[in-house]
């Protein structure tokens, strides 16, 4: 059984795939739609009506047990030993680069077996990451209109539909004013859930048990036993006590893959059988998901989470000194409003690292911290994501998208109209893979 954590972040760290007929009037046509977000850690894909999204994994796996086969996406689920699962990844870095493993995944994705759809009277909204290169983006586009001739495309950033999506190698941070985003202003911090995963199995081979290709388990430790210090020296200190002392130390249970599919976390007073194979977590629980605060940590000399998010705001005020010293008098009265004190109150926490405990509450007290004493400074953790879903059905949807038609009559230069839809307030939203 899967842990409540996990289940959240599955849910989480994607936006998921609505899959509904939709009546648009903005060009007189109806048309079926389908939104994609295509994340390097998982897709998703569900009818819009469906209360939980669907994740499909975005990789092909395959395992020790039966090297002849291979399992694309969640088809892994029917492997008989996930132990030592190697993955074939489309996406590097955060941006997909493997074309023909990304073809065999969209291929399963779009089949009879997982969600049945006519491309030829489908309209795709996909979702793509911040700064996505040129050549990726006509790739994609010469892919869906050419290979799989859907009717219409329209490509977003992910937290345009106010979630997390296009990977999980980095962290964005995107002021948006008015549902549009301030391309200058945002920020990348080079850390994601795939570091930290990789960071425990290096803690966890140096100090216990060799697990540096146990790629699948030591993620679902992560997931299970992981969580944000509020007061990380004090945290540490008591990790270094004996006994019931120690309120941190547990005993992770690691799967058989015959009796436990899926390992869990004992409770403090319990001990361990002589049948189950475990590990011990210590200040490995708060410690890994301190990078998101501490790059520094792991040597990457990048601000925090909460740095990067003041210094994002700030770059408010500079603009503001700009316009006010340098643009003419009808340009001061347009520029000069402050928006920090805006941003400040409207910080929206996305994606699945969001959901270790105590996230939310590190960041906003961290960044209550560094921020003006006169400012409000409120951070949410929305439970579900729609944004798709509601980008969808506005009247002007049908403006946003490209046409087939449209692709064949002018190319690729069609597609790049940076089209948004006005959300009409301002916010900062954090985009955490």
């Amino acid at each position: 059984m899967c842990s409540d954590f996990s289940k959240r972040f599955i849910c989480h760290s994607k936006v998921y795939l609505g899959l509904e007929v939709l009546h648009i009037h903005g060009h007189g046509f109806n048309f079926k739609g389908v939104i994609l977000d295509n994340g390097a850690y998982s897709a998703k894909i569900g009818y819009s009506t469906d209360s939980e999204p669907r994740s499909i994994q975005n990789c092909i796996a395959k395992a020790k047990s039966e090297r002849r086969k291979q399992f694309i996406g969640n088809q892994y689920e029917d492997c008989r030993d996930l132990s030592g699962l190697y993955y074939l990844l489309p996406f590097q870095k955060g941006y997909l680069v493997n074309w023909d493993v990304q073809r065999q995944i969209w291929e399963h994705i779009f089949s009879k077996d997982v969600n049945s759809l006519e491309p030829s009277e489908t309209t795709m909204v996909m979702t793509e990451p911040y700064f996505n290169f040129s050549a990726i983006q006509e790739s994609m586009n010469e892919v869906f209109f050419e290979e799989y001739k859907f009717k219409a495309l329209h490509r977003t950033n992910g937290t345009v539909l106010f979630s997390c999506g296009g990977g999980y190698s980095f962290t964005h941070i995107a002021p948006y004013h008015k549902g549009k985003k301030v391309s200058s202003a945002i920020r990348r911090i080079n850390v994601g859930g795939k570091l930290l995963t990789n960071h425990l199995k290096e803690i966890l081979s140096y100090r216990q048990l060799h697990v540096m290709d146990e790629t699948y388990v030591i993620n679902q430790v992560k997931e299970d036993a992981c969580f944000v210090s509020s007061q990380f020296m004090k945290d540490m200190e008591i990790s270094k006590l004996k006994g019931p002392e120690n309120t941190i130390v547990r005993d992770y249970v690691l799967p058989d893959f015959q009796q436990i599919r899926r390992g869990y976390m004992k409770g403090q007073d319990s001990t361990a059988s002589s049948t189950e194979q475990v590990i011990r977590l210590n200040n490995e629980r708060f410690a890994v998901p301190e990078v998101l605060f501490n790059p520094s940590d792991v040597s990457i000399q990048e601000m925090g989470i909460p740095e990067a998010i003041v210094y994002c705001i700030g770059w408010f005020k500079k603009v503001l000194l700009f316009l006010v010293s340098i643009i003419i008098h009808k340009c001061k009265e347009r520029g000069s409003k402050d928006m920090r004190p805006h941003l400040f109150k409207n910080i929206i926490l996305t994606g699945g690292n969001s959901l270790f405990p105590g996230f939310k509450e590190r960041v906003e007290r961290d960044v209550r911290a560094m921020a003006p004493l006169d400012y409000e400074v409120k951070v949410t953790l929305p439970e579900n994501w729609q944004g798709g879903k509601k980008l969808s059905q506005k009247d002007d949807f049908s403006s946003m998208c490209v046409t087939k038609k449209e692709f064949e009559e002018h190319g690729q230069s069609i597609c790049q109209r940076d089209l948004m839809f006005e959300a009409g307030t301002l916010r900062m939203i954090l985009f955490i893979p």
